[in-house]
């Protein structure tokens, strides 16, 4: 009997989600070399790519339902994690920013992307215990309040690209656990409404440095912005997706944009203006083809999921993600103000390809379980 399950649990196992997401990996990782080559950073995403497959298999074959039961001590190690990283003399200060804490032989680990997968667990924990009618308000605060702490600790980073991917976790977490919808289009209006406002107090306060100013007057005026100056990041993004055309440089590397040292960070946040120049708007589709298949294959598994924590679990993942296609697609088509939010599965970094295959195990884990009592 039990191995009769256990061939059924392999066959349940999805394959197909785990070999795309390892695939876009790969895709990501040749890329990266493209950006770099005189650089490891390519050989470490290998290892963390190796690193995190067996992380992902891990939680897979462990029972979800047990893990959102313990959910509070895990989010309760991501929030030490995150105060642990604050700590002069631990956690590593780059470009004025105190995110990581230095690991021999990896590189950098960044606790703000994996204390994102404690926060969607304590989340699902919270609301799955929600069963029928409307959110109450005190509901919608401890969710409110569960955010708020690892986004308020990662803004002392200070990070505001990764505390703004935090959002979308609650956002669907409530809206899946029927929020009134009068409150939706409230909050949609209200944050609107307020944001010349909130724009205007950040200025005065501080709060929103002058960097940050003059790389929202670059989306909004692009013409006027210094191309020179802050407008930099975002001008040699553009023309390095430009030089790209339909086929993409065809292996001409003599006159790349990311080699001649023009485009900033080209293997972390302009990784999809590397994605562009080498393989033109063809490649630039089949990867958002991919990342299309990848996320409707998250969201089929979450319908399918047993029960609530699992269907929680899946879809909190998955939107994350969509924002973070989103933001950083934008941001490297000079759309978007450039706020340094790394590409999924794409961008080099083991700690944000470890907290997503840890993401994907869960999700594999919902499914293999979803005919489970």
């Amino acid at each position: 009997m039990a191995t009769i399950f256990e061939k059924r649990r392999l066959r349940d196992f999805d394959w197909f989600l785990a070999s795309l997401a390892t695939l876009i990996v790969l895709f990501g990782t040749w890329q990266i070399y493209n950006a770099q080559p005189t650089a490891n950073f390519w050989q470490k995403q290998l290892i963390g790519l190796g690193i995190s497959l067996a992380t992902m298999f891990v939680v897979a074959f462990t029972d979800y339902r047990k893990v959102v039961q313990y959910a509070p001590v895990f989010y309760a190690i991501g929030i030490l994690l995150l105060i642990i990283v604050l700590i002069p003399g631990i956690g590593l200060k780059i470009n004025g920013q105190r995110c990581w804490i230095g690991v021999p032989g990896i590189g950098q680990f960044q606790p703000s992307e994996f204390a994102k997968i404690p926060t969607i667990l304590m989340l699902a924990h919270y609301f799955s215990k929600h069963q029928r009618g409307a959110l109450r308000w005190k509901e919608i605060m401890v969710g409110i309040a569960i955010l708020a702490l690892p986004v308020a600790l990662i803004l002392l980073e200070p990070d505001a690209g990764s505390a703004l991917t935090y959002f979308p976790l609650l956002a669907v977490v409530l809206f899946l656990s029927s929020i009134r919808m009068w409150l939706v289009i409230a909050a949609l209006v209200l944050g609107l409404a307020s944001v010349p406002t909130a724009y205007t107090v950040g200025v005065k306060t501080g709060f929103i440095k002058n960097y940050q100013q003059e790389r929202i007057k670059v989306i909004l005026d692009p013409e006027s912005a210094d191309r020179r100056g802050y407008g930099y990041h975002t001008w040699q993004s553009i023309l390095t997706v430009g030089r790209g055309r339909l086929f993409g440089t065809l292996g001409e590397t003599e006159y790349s944009q990311s080699r001649l040292k023009f485009l900033p960070e080209p293997h972390t946040d302009f990784i999809f203006a590397v994605t562009a120049e080498t393989t033109g708007f063809v490649g630039s589709m089949a990867l958002l083809i991919a990342y299309a298949l990848f996320l409707s294959r998250l969201f089929f598994n979450a319908r399918r999921a047993p029960d609530r924590a699992g269907m929680l679990v899946i879809a909190a993942l998955a939107s994350g993600i969509v924002f973070q296609i989103f933001i950083n697609v934008g941001m490297v088509l000079g759309l978007l103000p450039v706020i340094g939010v790394p590409l999924p599965l794409m961008s080099a970094g083991v700690s944000s390809v470890l907290a997503t295959f840890m993401g994907i195990g869960f999700a594999i884990s919902v499914r293999m379980r979803r005919f489970v009592n």
